[in-house]
């Protein structure tokens, strides 16, 4: 090789997507979601990245052997807990792939629908200005929790005009460029589609499974979301008002490290 001259990346190195999953007390979920996601993406390149956000009861101690077994994954810590938000960010940008999976850490969502959200963000060409979100069709969850869930995603989608039936869902598909260039925020993860539509992009919505919750309790409730979500609603409208020159488009629905 001559001198000065940077050798070029191996490409059958570089992970094809990254698989995000930001995670906190989830010591008895986070081993058998972590197989699942190896399982469903079976010889195909990819990293998985893990965000333990401030997990207080064991879960850094499985992760950190579970590291060490799977070459794929690679752990992030919050040596406190710093939100869902800031645990997504700090894993996309931690991420070297340009395709960015997200899902939550609870097992509620069923990594085998990965894949099929993946392979339909690549059919549509991928690029900076698509989204796929996972649309959960039966919940699997409280009588009270899916109707507070169906009364936010009314009243959202009628507000921010984001084209998507189910922000609330884990599973995603996007671009981490076009992640990287949306304005960061906390609670940002909830209107990942209105900030895609805002920068001029396409959302599509795809049937999904959701399964019941086998381990844990859920971090959130109704009245700890409520309060917040009002405010955050309030500050996403005032951020869509003011973006300008930007046409929104609409696909549609088919029904280790320490920080």
């Amino acid at each position: 090789m001559i001198q000065g001259m940077m050798a070029k990346p191996d490409i059958k190195s570089i992970p094809e997507f990254a698989i995000v999953v930001p995670v906190r007390n989830e010591v008895e979920s986070v081993g058998p979601l972590i197989d699942e996601i190896i399982i469903a993406f079976n010889e195909r390149r990819y990293e998985v990245i893990i965000i333990d956000d401030g997990s207080d009861d064991g879960t850094g101690d499985i992760l950190a052997d579970l590291e060490m077994r799977h070459q794929s994954l690679h752990i992030i810590t919050h040596n406190c807990a710093k939100g869902q938000s800031t645990a997504i960010v700090s894993g996309i940008r931690a991420a070297k792939a340009t395709i960015i999976i997200t899902m939550d850490g609870d097992g509620q969502n069923d990594p085998a629908d990965a894949p099929k959200l993946l392979n339909r963000f690549i059919e549509l060409g991928g690029g900076d200005h698509i989204m796929i979100v996972g649309h959960r069709i039966n919940r699997r969850d409280t009588l009270l929790k899916r109707f507070a869930s169906k009364v936010a995603n009314v009243v959202r989608s009628n507000l921010l005009k984001d084209a998507t039936p189910d922000t609330g869902c884990g599973l995603k598909v996007f671009s981490r460029q076009a992640f990287i260039e949306m304005p960061a925020f906390d609670h940002m993860h909830r209107f990942l589609p209105a900030l895609m539509i805002r920068a001029g992009g396409k959302v599509l919505s795809i049937p999904v499974n959701h399964r019941i919750r086998a381990y844990g309790v859920s971090k959130y409730g109704l009245w700890n979301r409520l309060w917040v979500g009002i405010i955050d609603l309030l500050g996403m409208m005032w951020l869509t008002r003011r973006t300008t020159n930007v046409k929104p488009q609409k696909v549609g629905s088919t029904q280790g490290k320490k920080i």
